[in-house]
């Protein structure tokens, strides 16, 4: 059973099938895929975010080794406006998610990071978090960076808009205990201003 997680902007639901319509409005976009990985066919198909959510995300959830929620905000709940995953790979959690341009750049994404980190650490005990993403993705370089992460690798890796300049990402739980509160003073000041 995944938790429903809350920020002060967000609430995070447990991804179900029924998100996939409104998956399916906002995703198909180039500005949205472009930097996702390869596995993404394009142009997207009708019922591209219904196959996923059927045939990958929610098994992975029913067999305990991915974890994936839809972000919605707290003043419109019954609509979601992206999503955030976790999926259990060797030893580590790999992290992935995406927003709708309309709230993109409001600092929501990262109050999101924040709360899955928590989860990701204190609630699923893995010890390391991996973000690989395309070195010209800035707005998502710009999270990692915000939230504390370090790059380990660069490589070379498929998306939908071709081979690409990568880094990955890491955090380690005990990295992530000793920033946190910093993160969570940063988000509030941004919050404010």
């Amino acid at each position: 059973m995944i938790a429903a997680l809350e920020t002060n902007r967000l609430v995070l639901q447990p991804l179900q099938l029924a998100d996939a319509a409104q998956s399916q409005l906002l995703l198909p976009q180039w500005e949205m895929v472009k930097f996702m990985g390869a596995r993404i066919p394009w142009p997207y198909p009708a019922d591209g975010a219904f196959t996923y959510y059927r045939d990958v995300a929610i098994p992975g959830m029913d067999q305990g080794k991915e974890w994936h929620w839809t972000l919605r905000l707290r003043e419109a709940p019954k609509e979601h406006i992206g999503a955030i995953s976790l999926i259990a790979k060797d030893g580590y959690a790999a992290r992935g998610f995406w927003l709708g341009l309309p709230w993109q750049g409001r600092g929501l994404m990262t109050e999101a990071v924040v709360a899955v980190n928590d989860y990701c650490f204190d609630v699923l005990g893995f010890s390391a978090l991996r973000a690989p993403k395309a070195v010209r993705n800035l707005s998502s370089r710009r999270i990692s960076e915000k939230t504390g992460m370090r790059v380990i690798a660069v490589e070379e890796r498929d998306y939908v808009s071709g081979r690409l300049l990568s880094e990955v990402w890491e955090l380690t739980a005990d990295e992530w205990r000793a920033k946190r509160q910093a993160v969570r003073n940063i988000l509030e000041a941004e919050e404010q201003s």
